[in-house]
């Protein structure tokens, strides 16, 4: 059977982090695969808060995950938390389209991560209601994950329960738990 993309098969989700800078081209490289992402009359419905190491909102980030998550996402040098426009400026209304359009534009992001070389781990363990204070988040916006960014590391750095999520086998479910044809029953 034939497999995807190397570069679809080569993306994860690593814990372990080197604490290398990824430099503001590079940063602006993945901003702009994810623009080229499709939506529904070019909308592009979603925004990008990011913060390198640098930057003094990157603590903001970083204190909104829980702790398991800021133990190991701490040494990213990038964080970016991705918002879904969910009340389109398009005659004020719910857009149904706004969070998977934003996953389009995120996975785009991802891509262009992994064929730079780098390393992308999303998460969904942080504050969101403290997000949306602490950032100034519009109403009109929804809060996605929060993606930690990097060069892969080293994970014997880590505690040694976290390291073993590094060291753990990959897997995906077979086709057939997902393909439905025809109808879903």
């Amino acid at each position: 059977m034939k497999k995807p993309h190397q570069l679809i098969s080569d993306r994860w989700s690593p814990v372990a982090f080197d604490s290398k800078e990824v430099d503001f081209d590079q940063i602006h490289l993945l901003f702009e695969a994810a623009k080229w992402a499709p939506s529904a009359m070019n909308s592009q419905p979603w925004r990008f808060i990011f913060a390198t190491k640098k930057m003094s909102e990157y603590k903001t980030l970083l204190g909104l995950m829980n702790e398991d998550n800021q133990l190991w996402a701490k040494s990213a040098p990038l964080l970016v938390m991705p918002l879904a426009q969910v009340i389109s400026t398009y005659k004020n209304r719910p857009n149904r389209l706004a969070l998977y359009e934003v996953g389009m534009a995120v996975g785009n992001l991802l891509l262009q991560a992994t064929a730079m070389g780098l390393m992308v781990h999303q998460m969904s363990g942080y504050d969101v209601d403290r997000a949306k204070e602490e950032l100034i988040i519009p109403t009109r916006y929804e809060p996605m994950s929060i993606m930690a960014i990097g060069y892969k590391g080293d994970p014997a750095q880590l505690p040694k329960d976290v390291a073993a999520r590094e060291r753990r086998e990959r897997t995906r479910n077979e086709n057939s738990k997902f393909l439905v044809a025809g109808k879903c029953k």
